[in-house]
């Protein structure tokens, strides 16, 4: 799910859709209007599943998609080495979402190993595990 948005609007920092994956902003840019054309904005984000890079520019009064992040807390059941497997803390339902990669892993501060309370984000119909909460 998402919604449009005007691409001026787009600060760095903010979520859009590129290419049909849900992108965190690192790098606005905004080009004044010339003589024959209009004001351009240039856009650099990273893949929130993918980590990939991705530039973007386009005119400033352009829509763009914005995600609907569902931000959501779980507990995790099991850790095999492709996935691991949470129970939403609200609803108690079960799925299985993928390891996090070294370089997200190394973000993350602690283990993950059943029992752990983790905070997922639930976007386009995929998870991704995003910080370890306090406490357990």
């Amino acid at each position: 799910m998402s919604r449009p948005a005007d691409l001026g609007s787009v600060k760095e920092g903010s979520y859009i859709i590129l290419d049909g994956e849900p992108c965190k902003v690192v790098s606005r840019e905004h080009f004044k209007p010339g003589k024959h054309g209009s004001a351009k904005v240039r856009l650099v984000a990273i893949s929130i599943f993918t980590g990939s890079k991705k530039s973007y520019v386009s005119p400033a009064e352009s829509r763009v998609d914005i995600p609907m992040i569902d931000k959501r807390s779980g507990q995790i059941t099991s850790v095999t080495p492709t996935s691991i497997q949470l129970m939403d803390m609200e609803t108690f339902e079960v799925f299985e979402t993928p390891n996090p990669s070294a370089e997200e892993l190394a973000e993350l501060t602690g283990n993950l190993v059943p029992g752990t309370e983790v905070e997922y984000w639930q976007m386009m119909g995929r998870n991704k595990i995003m910080r370890i909460k306090g406490g357990s």
